[in-house]
């Protein structure tokens, strides 16, 4: 196995790039597959570089850890797709938010805004993104030539929510509240977001990523009326400055019944499907020929065996021409058996006996 100047072992070379071709809207014979969070806890290579070297963000903020992460399941598996290793928080951080971890907790942001006076009080600050542009060239200079390289962002509604209540909620409150009581500093927040998740995704670009995915993770908490705004028109705009460059993948989780709207309005050039989604349904509703991405239940991952194999097959068979990628319906979990990943690349590459 060949070195690249960073000291990262190269990968094997091979030729063509099927996830790009699929996300470009040609079906490819076997689909390609990727897995969301595919980089991480349950992989015990991570776990043993986390211990070495320290919490999660002083990883993702570390070029050659970060590189080596990205590279980590492409090595073990052989996926058709490597996925950035970072986090979707980085942009309040180069917003002038401050971003720290606690221990079991996840993330916490300060001061949160709740006022238009501390969103005018942040010192923006785009230079602290440089250490993942770092990573992308280091990934990109040994990623073999058949593994489309990934970057990625959370979608302006998703981040606001963080930046809004300081710290995860399931609930959203503190943000759909703040966007009922003051539209005009909710606008300013996602107008904000939008502009530096461009300029964010877009030097992803310059630097080495193929494509890149828009996260919008808490999208299913929102009334129709508030998903057109604060869902719909901030990916449209995002969409529409990134895709001269890559294509843009559209992950809105929980959108349900709005999903054909978010296809059709938002121009992304594939849409993930979350687990919740039927994909028969879905292929009824897109746009014909638009790209799909998913969506296998990660608790089907875990579970394995027979259960495994019979959703993928559904999920196989929902697609008979659409251009489909197959991915998990959200984030693979921390206890996921690596036979089971195993299983599921033979499952859908047809080598299973």
């Amino acid at each position: 196995m060949e070195s690249s100047s960073s000291g990262i072992p190269a990968l094997t070379l091979r030729a063509s790039k099927p996830l790009l071709a699929t996300l470009q809207g040609t079906r490819q014979p076997v689909p390609p597959v990727w897995l969301m969070r595919q980089a991480g806890r349950y992989l015990p290579e991570y776990r043993a570089l986390r211990a070495e070297k320290g919490g999660f963000l002083a990883l993702a903020m570390d070029s050659d850890s970060a590189a080596e992460i990205t590279l980590q399941p492409i090595r073990r598996f052989g996926m058709d797709g490597a996925i950035l290793f970072s986090d979707i928080l980085v942009v309040p951080m180069a917003l002038g938010q401050q971003l720290w971890f606690e221990t079991g907790e996840g993330p916490r942001l300060a001061p949160a805004v709740t006022a238009r006076d501390v969103l005018d009080g942040f010192d923006a600050d785009s230079s602290i993104l440089e250490p993942i542009y770092g990573t992308i060239r280091r990934v990109k200079a040994v990623l073999d030539p058949q593994t489309t390289f990934l970057g990625f962002a959370g979608s302006p509604w998703t981040v606001a929510t963080y930046m809004i209540a300081g710290q995860g909620s399931r609930e959203q409150a503190e943000a759909r509240r703040l966007a009922y009581r003051d539209e005009g500093l909710m606008q300013a927040l996602v107008d904000r977001i939008a502009d530096q998740t461009i300029a964010y995704l877009r030097a992803q670009a310059e630097a080495g990523v193929e494509a890149v995915q828009l996260f919008d993770s808490w999208s299913g908490s929102l009334s129709p009326a508030q998903f057109e705004r604060w869902v719909i028109a901030p990916n449209a705009r995002i969409a529409a400055a990134v895709r001269d460059l890559v294509p843009v993948i559209g992950f809105p989780k929980g959108a349900g019944g709005k999903l054909a709207a978010y296809a059709r309005e938002t121009g992304v050039d594939a849409i993930g499907l979350d687990e919740t989604v039927d994909p028969a349904w879905a292929n009824a509703v897109l746009p014909e020929g638009l790209p799909v991405q998913g969506n296998l239940d990660p608790l089907a991952l875990i579970t394995g065996g027979a259960v495994l194999d019979s959703a993928i097959d559904r999920i196989l068979a929902a697609f008979p021409e659409r251009p489909h990628v197959f991915n998990l319906g959200h984030g693979i979990l921390p206890d996921t058996p690596i036979a089971h990943v195993e299983q599921l690349l033979a499952r859908v590459r047809g080598t299973a006996a």
